[in-house]
């Protein structure tokens, strides 16, 4: 396998140049994934995106599985996520060093699978996570906005939807941030804040624990073996969701993917950045995308379920699927290699998880649909 791997000399060198060619022809990758940050910008990032609305949810994915079997696949994510990392990485290695860099995940399943995969299987998927992080993002702001209201002020009339939709201008603000790398300072102030209420809630948890006046603790898993089971395939999606936006190559984080493709619609990499040209539909693009993500929010505020459904269909292939076949496709490993193998069994394994999983969620989805309300207050 050392045989396909570039020295670090060439492979900028490819990339640069592959980099340029693609730039011409692409105002999504030219305007939106510019390629100035370092190594510390990317440390930013990378921690603001696994620290995204999705870990927020393990909590409620540990009450389907319990803490054994909880911790148990918190572990497997683990492992398979970097695996799936280090596979990802020895592809694009391998592509730029032949002078082809994939600044895009879609183009990677185009050139190893074929374009009709790139366009209509892959891209459509990862277009719906991305577009999913919106949703969570407005929706997690306006619970956490409504949660310090109600802190302050028992009494309050505020709806959660009110503070859904105050949450969702400071996203349209953040949206028109031109590129992913002017993101670097406020993903920073991102990351302490993430380090900062992980150590808070640790601490409360462990103080509450052992407070004298702690409420009654109770583990048990609810419901019958049928629930049990569904709620088992609820919870490992969500679980994938917590790993999987530091697996992609552009990192599916909050806007810059989605601005991405609205870049390569609207925009005109012949024509300046800041130019009117590609301002105004710049502006008007993202302006509606993150209304209509926060109108969706508001009107649909049920975190676990929208989350299960994404991470079913959309993390679970792309994260823990997709990164095996393109290394065996690249690669093309001996069949009595090991690494060949493992590959396929993960494959196996995770496709059968994740079609369950889809099954378990839409099932949820069902019967909690009796409960929904448009515009809930919960």
């Amino acid at each position: 396998m050392s045989t396909f791997l570039p020295t670090s000399t060439r492979v900028h060198d490819a990339e640069n140049q592959n980099a340029s060619q693609q730039h011409r022809r692409d105002a999504g990758t030219l305007f939106v994934l510019k390629s100035k940050g370092s190594w510390i910008h990317c440390g930013y990032h990378l921690t603001t995106s696994i620290v995204s609305p999705s870990l927020l949810s393990l909590p409620y994915a540990l009450t389907f599985l319990g803490w054994k079997a909880g911790i148990f696949c918190l572990v497997i994510g683990a492992f398979v996520s970097f695996y799936s990392f280090n596979l990802i990485s020895l592809v694009l290695e391998h592509h730029a060093y032949l002078g082809n860099r994939h600044l895009l995940y879609r183009d990677m399943a185009r050139d190893i699978l074929g374009p009709r995969w790139g366009r209509y299987f892959v891209g459509p998927i990862q277009f719906a996570v991305c577009y999913n992080n919106e949703v969570l993002c407005a929706l997690l702001g306006g619970q956490c906005m409504k949660a310090i209201y109600l802190l302050s002020n028992p009494n309050g009339t505020m709806k959660l939807y009110e503070f859904v939709v105050i949450f969702g201008c400071f996203m349209l603000i953040l949206a028109q941030m031109p590129s992913f790398h002017s993101l670097r300072h406020i993903n920073l102030v991102s990351s302490v804040m993430c380090l900062s209420y992980s150590a808070c809630a640790t601490a409360a948890s462990i103080y509450i624990g052992k407070s004298s006046n702690a409420p009654e603790k109770d583990y048990s898993l609810k419901g019958d073996t049928t629930n049990r089971l569904f709620g088992i395939f609820n919870a490992i999606p969500i679980i994938a969701t917590t790993y999987g936006s530091g697996i992609i190559p552009e990192i599916q984080e909050y806007l810059q993917p989605t601005n991405v493709i609205l870049e390569q619609i609207f925009g005109d990499p012949e024509s300046p950045e800041f130019s009117p040209r590609n301002v105004i539909p710049r502006l008007i693009s993202r302006s509606l995308a993150v209304i209509t993500a926060t109108t969706i929010a508001a009107m649909l505020p049920f975190f676990g379920d929208m989350n299960s459904l994404i991470g079913a269909f959309g993390y679970m292939p792309l994260d823990f699927i997709l990164p095996m076949i393109f290394f065996n496709m690249t690669f093309k490993p001996s069949k009595r290699s090991p690494i060949l193998w493992l590959n396929v069994v993960i494959v196996i394994a995770f496709s059968a998880l994740a079609a369950m999983a889809t099954i378990s969620t839409v099932r949820q989805i069902v019967l909690d649909a009796k409960t929904y309300r448009l515009f809930a207050n919960v």
